[in-house]
């Protein structure tokens, strides 16, 4: 089984292959915009906008399946998370998710993702505790838009303490 080091220290510039980090403005009375990372590459898309309440996910963690999302973009805010886990991978030659490069991340639930269209992704997993995300994608017709596949199992490690990436 593969083993995936989960890192700390997300940053914009590190996620930036993959979508967005969301962060709240340095400065009071200033906003930061997304806008650019979501949408939809198909007219009939339309925004589908939900909450989720999730149980915690204890580490080490086994992964085996992963998604994407082609034609839309998906975005996670956390409203009430303490950590959370975002696991991404690059496409390989095929279109598969590309498991040698697989990365994963703990993250803090003060910091959202958007995971750009077509990127492989782990689904949503909280540490800690229950946890509760706003989601925000669009939906295209006839759910060509949501692609799971399985992956040979890979092993989340669980020593993230003083791993961050540069």
């Amino acid at each position: 089984m593969i083993e995936i080091p989960l890192h700390t220290g997300l940053t914009a510039a590190i996620f930036a292959p993959f979508g967005a980090v969301i962060d709240r403005p340095a400065e009071p009375g200033t906003r930061k915009g997304f806008t650019d990372y979501l949408g939809s590459d198909r007219p009939d898309g339309t925004p589908a906008f939900h909450t989720n309440h999730m149980a915690p996910m204890a580490l080490p963690m086994t992964l085996d399946v992963m998604e994407r999302h082609p034609h839309t973009a998906q975005a996670f805010v956390p409203l009430d998370v303490s950590r959370y886990l975002v696991t991404v991978a690059p496409s390989d030659a095929q279109g598969a998710p590309d498991l040698a490069r697989m990365q994963a991340f703990v993250v803090p639930g003060s910091l959202g993702v958007i995971y750009g269209r077509n990127v492989w992704h782990a689904p949503a997993a909280v540490l800690d505790r229950h946890g509760s995300f706003a989601v925000l994608m669009w939906r295209v017709g006839g759910g060509e838009d949501d692609v799971f596949v399985d992956i040979d199992p890979v092993s989340l490690v669980t020593d993230c303490t003083t791993t961050t990436l540069a």
